[in-house]
């Protein structure tokens, strides 16, 4: 079967200098390392394959002899080197590029996943009802542009600490223990800088403010999590970075109360329109729609407007509106409002009876409790 052409292995154009070549090399080894993907026949044909590519652009002679000769120029090299695609000990291509990032054939990966971050969002029920773009700023930790990372001035390179040679563990021999601890040297990070970026500190990492576009959907309800994959925090020593996860807080509405897909509110009528029935306007989120009140009313009835709430996120079918009747007592009386409620009440307590079935019912509990 012929081989792949090593350019297109990588992903980089033939006139591609080292530092394209390698961090294509780089981001292909992180993606398809055995360590990640275990039992993954396809990852690691990728990273064999990635790792070949590596092995021959990466050196000046082999890459001449395979851009005027193809692979039968670089099959004799290959053969002598010991190349062809394994990674039980992947030679210098892999250790130039991370070092010690896996451990080295120690059992100890340094390569560590980025931290998740947590923001918390808040958005008013129109904008959960109705779905919204939002534009947010995070504060971020960003690799170094100056050093891409690795912490040190550009121009030198970090070296193996010569204290634990390059493992970032220290073994200790206390009678017949032998403990382990990181290196006070490295700090467990098994290389030493000699040279620090003056940007980063060598650290290889620097404080940013970062903006991200927030694409909120129509129904979403409190507290729900919306995820961006990768804007976390950077991870270490190449290690991916963590994710976002925007948090959806949904302010307080000054009409309607939400219940699930379901929207609440208190709807004021006067006396008269309980009594004598009505038409009366109320809001909804598309709008003012208008309500019949029957005749007799009572306060705390609720009518129910179907599809008038809120749009699930995942079935996309409207909740409903539930407008709960307050009857309001009048207030600021004027004098002939006075005489005529007096009028009316003495009117109503003649036949209590039937004006009055509720006071009625009540008043022959409160009887029977006492016994009277």
């Amino acid at each position: 079967m012929s081989k792949k052409d090593y350019y297109d292995i990588l992903g980089v154009n033939r006139d591609a200098d080292d530092s394209d070549i390698k961090k294509a090399y780089r981001k292909l080894a992180m993606k398809y390392h055995p360590d990640r993907n275990p039992d993954n026949k396809e990852a690691e044909e990728r990273f064999k394959e990635a790792k070949e590519a590596y092995e021959i652009l990466s050196d000046a002679k082999k890459r001449d002899a395979y851009d005027r000769f193809g692979h039968a120029g670089v099959e004799a090299a290959m053969d002598m080197g010991g190349g062809g695609g394994g990674y039980e000990g992947f030679g210098d291509a892999f250790s130039d590029i991370f070092g010690d990032l896996f451990g080295g054939g120690r059992g100890r990966s340094n390569v560590y996943r980025g931290a998740d971050l947590r923001y918390n969002l808040e958005i008013s029920l129109e904008e959960a009802a109705r779905g919204a773009e939002k534009t947010i700023r995070i504060p971020t930790i960003e690799e170094c542009e100056t050093c891409h990372g690795t912490g040190a001035k550009p121009g030198t390179h970090a070296t193996t600490c010569p204290n634990c040679g390059g493992s970032g563990q220290m073994r200790i021999q206390q009678g017949f223990f032998s403990l382990q601890q990181p290196c006070p040297r490295c700090h467990g990070s098994g290389r030493i800088i000699p040279d620090p970026c003056r940007d980063c500190g060598g650290a290889g990492r620097v404080k940013r403010q970062k903006t991200l576009r927030v694409d909120i959907p129509a129904g979403i309800g409190e507290g729900a999590r919306l995820r961006h994959t990768g804007h976390g925090e950077p991870g270490v020593n190449g290690g991916p970075s963590g994710d976002l996860y925007v948090e959806i807080h949904i302010r307080p509405h000054s009409v309607f109360k939400r219940e699930h897909d379901d929207l609440h509110c208190e709807m004021p009528v006067s006396f008269a329109t309980a009594a004598l029935g009505g038409e009366i306007e109320i809001p909804t989120l598309d709008g003012v729609a208008r309500l019949k009140i029957p005749a007799e009313t009572q306060s705390g009835k609720a009518f129910r407007l179907r599809g008038k709430g809120i749009k699930n996120v995942r079935s996309q079918i409207r909740g409903d509106l539930l407008c709960h009747v307050v009857v309001e007592t009048p207030v600021n009386l004027t004098e002939r409002q006075r005489e005529l409620l007096w009028e009316f009440d003495e009117i109503s307590l003649s036949n209590g009876d039937r004006h009055n079935p509720k006071a009625k019912s009540w008043m022959d509990k409160v009887r029977a409790f006492f016994g009277t």
